[in-house]
């Protein structure tokens, strides 16, 4: 019978709501505003008043309440003895000092006029003179001014409690509100997560590793006088799985885990901020080693003095003021560590990033191919995949994609294949959800004339042509004219994975994207506003060729690029007016030039041009097949085979270089052999 009540007694009990007790209140007020004195009484009418009870001579009291216009009615005790009000007896009213009954007046003075005239009839001794009584309501008096208050104060604790996120706690969150919000996570509230869930984050992984190892194995690294790092700082673009990583922590530690965003110590009222970061490192403190993640610590930890007028971040410095002093101030936090996660760490203050706050700042990246290969396959594990897909293919097609972009696309495509009611997801689908992904949702019920249909297949015909026929420009996959997202046409490609960019490659990829204004105008004599993000990329592309990476030659090695962001919030240019002038002209040369030669290569390959646009036109997609077919295989795919002859050739050379040593080293060491002396003298013998 004890196991059977046991699990009844470890339920956690609900906790009292105090509103319960506001609701009483107000219900005790109200209803003793509306308890009056006669509640107990019974009222009675004019006629049976007269002709009933004061004719009948059974009253010895009449009370006149002026300030209620009412009368109360006292039997005599012989009426209250008879039969004819038995049923008081009953009742708490055969009380002589309690009226039994009441009558409501308009007003005193009528009520006089109207009780002498009935009593005029009466005997001398049976004439009642009525008593006059001044009485004040105190409970609804006491009402009238408690009852607003009460109001107000119930309106007030409702506005804090929404305002502190919900219920919880006598009186609310009304007390609470310099309280932390942070979620714990401890063994009976445990996160799932592990680091065999994360993918693609090695070297991240490692560096989240040994933290995890500090706190479950620390004298390993005490014992050789190691420090344990406080605090690591989690920095990436989004998407890229530092909430995930956080998580994985948390999965992995097995110590309590504090977990909250930046903008949960940011609140209306002053001081609050920096009253949360206090409570918040007490309860780490009672519950050390524990582990605290502040995501997105940008919004509490942007640098001082950045503000757009002063006074106005006031707040939010007190509150990072706060931060720095209980990650490392004159007290100590010892088994604390501190995680923090940000897109944007150039704007952190410096105070923030310094060794003994964060003492490690870990780059998580946008993944590489093998690392997006490792990301598809752990989202595909709860796919029902064909043998169709080709996760090396996907992976190839995904360049500069977060993890988060990669699950959205294998979510798409599990929902384009349910759209299209197959038992399985195949490889187009994933195609179609990157194509989705990418330039948006096909509209192929826009109405297009087909004079503005030949004008688009003509642009994408000339990017497809100019991409195939220059050295450097990122292969080709496909071209399509249907209408996807704001564009009216697309080109997709292959990029390659480098970590560098030279001069060479910039102007052919400038090219390209210049072949399909250069198209228009060659085949019809008129350009479009078609080219508006092939414009505005190369724009871009070309300004930070002379002013960021230092590629011209007339401005110089000279970059005006300022990776701390000091600089955001200046109005002034870092350079001078004349050097503006000379950055402008040296762009706009630069894209004149890359147009000529786009104009040029086209103007050599019209011939081809016009059958991929008309092919274009015929099947509205095509692919890379269809472009080798009409222009021969790639220049570049030319000189990568021929490099590659080159290298093998190269490797044959030194293949007979390395047998012919090795025969001639051997037929040495035969004559050697053959040429030492068989004798030896006398005199070699006695040494």
């Amino acid at each position: 019978m004890a196991n059977k009540k046991s699990p009844k007694g470890n339920q956690p009990k609900k906790q009292f709501n105090f509103y319960w007790i506001y609701v009483t209140i107000g219900v005790l007020l109200i209803g003793l505003n509306l308890f009056s004195y006669s509640s107990g009484s019974q009222k009675v009418t004019w006629d049976k008043f007269v002709n009933e009870m004061l004719k009948e001579q059974e009253i010895s009291r009449l009370v006149v309440v002026n300030n209620e216009l009412t009368v109360e009615i006292f039997l005599t005790k012989e009426a209250l003895a008879s039969d004819k009000y038995k049923d008081l007896k009953k009742g708490t009213f055969s009380n002589t000092n309690s009226p039994q009954f009441y009558l409501s007046i308009g007003s005193v003075d009528q009520f006089s006029r109207d009780l002498n005239r009935v009593q005029e009839n009466l005997p001398e001794g049976a004439q009642i003179n009525p008593e006059y009584d001044q009485r004040k309501n105190w409970t609804g008096e006491i009402l009238g001014w408690v009852l607003p208050i009460v109001i107000m104060i119930g309106l007030w604790v409702f506005i804090m409690r929404r305002m502190s996120g919900g219920a919880g706690g006598p009186g609310g969150q009304l007390f609470n509100i310099g309280k932390s919000k942070a979620t714990l996570f401890d063994k009976e509230k445990n996160v799932k997560v592990s680091f065999n869930d994360v993918a693609g984050l090695d070297e991240a992984k490692v560096e989240i590793q040994e933290i995890v190892e500090f706190l479950k194995n620390p004298k390993k690294y005490t014992e050789l006088g190691a420090k344990i790092p406080k605090g690591a700082l989690l920095v990436g673009p989004p998407g890229t799985g530092k909430t995930l990583l956080a998580k994985a922590v948390a999965g992995e530690a097995q110590v309590p885990f504090f977990s909250l965003s930046g903008s949960d110590f940011v609140e209306m009222f002053v001081g609050v901020g920096a009253s949360r970061v206090r409570d918040l490192f007490k309860q780490a403190k009672e519950k050390a080693p524990a582990i605290i993640f502040i995501d997105e610590i940008d919004a509490i930890g942007r640098a001082r003095g950045k503000g757009t007028s002063q006074g106005a971040n006031d707040e939010r410095e007190n509150t990072l003021n706060q931060l720095l002093t209980e990650m490392d101030g004159f007290g100590s936090n010892s088994g604390i560590i501190i995680l923090g996660a940000t897109n944007r760490a150039e704007i952190l203050d410096r105070a923030l990033l310094r060794p003994g706050r964060f003492d490690r700042q870990i780059s998580v990246d946008l993944p590489e191919l093998n690392e997006r290969k490792q990301i598809f396959k752990v989202h595909v594990k709860t796919l029902k995949i064909d043998n169709t897909v080709d996760i090396e293919f996907l992976s190839k097609q995904t360049p500069g994609f977060s993890g988060a972009d990669i699950a959205n696309i294998c979510n798409e495509a599990a929902l384009i294949a349910a759209r299209r009611d197959k038992k399985s997801i195949g490889q187009q689908d994933f195609l179609d959800a990157i194509d989705r992904v990418i330039g948006g949702l096909e509209k192929k019920n826009k109405i297009i004339t087909s004079d503005e249909k030949k004008v688009i297949a003509f642009h994408e015909a000339g990017h497809a042509s100019v991409s195939w026929l220059v050295k450097y420009a990122n292969p080709l996959v496909k071209v399509t004219i249907v209408p996807r997202g704001r564009s009216l046409g697309a080109a997709w490609y292959l990029p390659e994975e480098r970590q560098i960019t030279t001069t060479d490659q910039l102007m052919d990829e400038m090219c390209a994207a210049l072949g399909g204004r250069a198209a228009e105008e060659i085949i019809f004599g008129r350009i479009s506003t078609g080219a508006l993000s092939d414009l505005e990329k190369i724009t871009k592309q070309a300004y930070a060729m002379v002013s960021i990476y230092g590629l011209n030659e007339k401005v110089g090695n000279i970059s005006f690029y300022d990776s701390t962001g000091q600089n955001e919030y200046s109005f002034n240019k870092p350079y001078s007016e004349k050097t503006g002038q000379l950055i402008d002209e040296e762009v706009s040369k630069m894209i004149e030039a890359a147009y000529v030669r786009t104009k040029e290569i086209l103007i050599k390959h019209k011939e081809e041009l016009t059958k991929l646009a008309e092919l274009l036109l015929e099947k509205e997609v095509i692919f890379k097949e269809d472009v080798e077919n009409i222009f021969g295989k790639r220049p570049a795919d030319f000189d990568a085979e021929r490099e590659e002859k080159k290298q093998l050739e190269q490797i044959i050379a030194d293949k007979e270089t390395t047998r012919q040593i090795a025969q001639e080293a051997s037929e040495k060491k035969e004559s050697e052999k053959e040429n030492s002396p068989e004798e030896i003298t006398e005199e070699e013998k006695k040494s």
